[in-house]
């Protein structure tokens, strides 16, 4: 028999509970009153805010954690649902446990897909874009007088985290199609902003992607799509379209558009009417896409344009998107999970246009996992043309083994092959040494990556402020 998620007043075990997705689930689940605890082998400000909301969290993943609930032993509604990431294998102490003790257990997906099933939900999928879509989505709700519940991959300001209980039926999440969980959602509406193939770890060809998609979209009541991709517009059939192209035939689109150093202003048209002027703070064509899919979903829902407007010219993005971290002599830092070669230079586009002339943009970048980097080899050596200054540092494994294939030396010398400024830093210390010594007045400094690297930023930082601190 297939367990279903019970939210009749079973409590919630997660292992794994301080990951972005596992995270937001949890502090949802609490905030509605359910017992919910977790373990985590690194606790951090995301494993602290669920403890302040009353969410027990355990610092080891072991088996006595279950030990917990055993005072309820003799009820087995009071057995927990048990609750895993991808990230989590057999080999888990605490997943044992939970298998001898009988408790249902559920991939994150799982939960999530219940809680969708509950709402009028929106799920944002695609390859790229995803958080910053979901949350400009949620953002806009929330602005317009919406009180929806929000689920995302990223932490936001305006929810102070990377998600929020409200109290209309409406909820707004990010779908993953990394491992294929993509088919368990049925939403009310569906977007997708792209379709590449990201994770070959999964995934042999893009082809099994579109499958993994087309279940999505069928799962879905309104589809919501962007035929600026090649695949999207040439596979699928969206009830509705978005793109940066006038003469795509999609129904919403924009023209008049200037992308500026402060941010992009476009005018833009549903059904070839002018619905009027959109700004925004965030940059690149890439935010101005994502802005068009929550446009349609707002006039999906009756809300005016001009509110719509108002709402998403405040929106300031999710963390890690592009942050800003920091500005020392001159020097700009800026944080963002860009990890595939699309990614990358589309967030290096964005920053080219904040460049003034004689102002260097320096992307240093942790490539991510070995199977990534492989497959892509030839699309990450051409990803830096927007950079003067390409820093590469060696490959964060995220749990694949090294077997050798590929290295983070190897790609520093593709990408020498077609940028004339390459250098390779094995390490993060490394990396944190040679940005101290060779970073100018002037600089923006792009940390881009999945991984780690963005821990070098707060080093790299305090130390070129000393000598300010010493002159003062």
């Amino acid at each position: 028999m297939v367990n279903v998620v019970d939210f009749s007043g079973r409590p919630f075990h997660f292992i794994g509970v301080g990951g972005i997705g596992m995270s937001a689930l949890a502090y949802v689940l609490a905030l509605r009153g359910f017992q919910v605890s977790g373990s985590d082998v690194r606790p951090n400000h995301i494993t602290h805010k669920l403890e302040s909301i009353g969410v027990n969290v355990f610092g080891k993943q072991e088996a006595a954690n279950l030990d917990f609930f055993k005072g309820d032993s003799q009820d087995i509604a009071r057995t927990p649902q048990v609750v895993c990431s991808t990230a989590i294998n057999a080999s888990n102490l605490e997943y044992k446990a939970a298998l001898e003790n009988g408790c249902p257990i559920f991939h994150r997906s799982d939960v999530l897909a219940a809680l969708i099933s509950q709402y009028k939900s929106i799920a944002v999928a695609g390859t790229h874009g995803k958080t910053t879509t979901s949350s400009m989505i949620g953002y806009m709700l929330l602005e317009c007088g919406i009180d929806p519940t929000i689920i995302v991959g990223g932490e936001v300001k305006a929810w102070e985290g990377n998600a929020r209980l409200g109290q209309s039926p409406y909820l707004v999440a990010e779908a993953d199609e990394s491992d294929g969980s993509l088919v368990k959602h049925s939403p009310l509406f569906g977007i997708i902003t792209n379709i590449e193939l990201d994770h070959p770890d999964h995934y042999k060809t893009l082809d099994e992607v579109i499958d993994i998609f087309k279940t999505f979209t069928s799962n879905c009541q309104t589809v919501v799509a962007c035929i600026d991709c090649k695949t999207v517009r040439e596979r699928f059939q969206p009830h509705i379209s978005y793109s940066l192209d006038p003469n795509s035939g999609a129904e919403y689109y924009a023209t008049n558009i200037d992308y500026r150093a402060d941010g992009t202003t476009a005018l833009v048209w549903e059904k070839g009417i002018a619905l009027g002027v959109l700004n925004l703070s965030v940059l690149g064509n890439h935010n101005l896409s994502n802005a068009l899919a929550a446009v349609a979903i707002g006039r999906a829902l009756g809300l005016e344009f001009g509110e719509i407007a108002r709402s998403l010219a405040t929106f300031e993005g999710a963390r890690r998107r592009f942050e800003f971290r920091g500005e020392v002599d001159g020097i700009v830092f800026i944080d963002d999970y860009a990890h595939h070669p699309s990614e990358l230079s589309a967030t290096l586009a964005a920053a080219r246009l904040q460049a003034r002339p004689g102002q260097r943009v320096v992307a240093i970048f942790q490539p991510h996992r070995y199977s990534r980097t492989k497959t892509f080899l030839a699309e990450f050596a051409t990803s830096f043309s927007h950079a003067d200054l390409v820093v590469l540092t060696d490959i964060y494994s995220a749990g694949e083994p090294n077997i050798g294939l590929i290295s983070g030396e190897q790609l520093a010398a593709e990408v020498a092959k077609h940028h004339f400024a390459v250098e390779y830093q094995p390490t993060l210390a490394d990396v944190s040494e040679f940005l101290i010594k060779n970073l100018r007045p002037g600089d923006i400094a792009l940390f881009l990556g999945a991984g780690n690297l963005n821990q070098t930023i707060p080093e790299v930082i305090d130390f070129l402020r000393q000598p300010a601190q010493a002159t003062s």
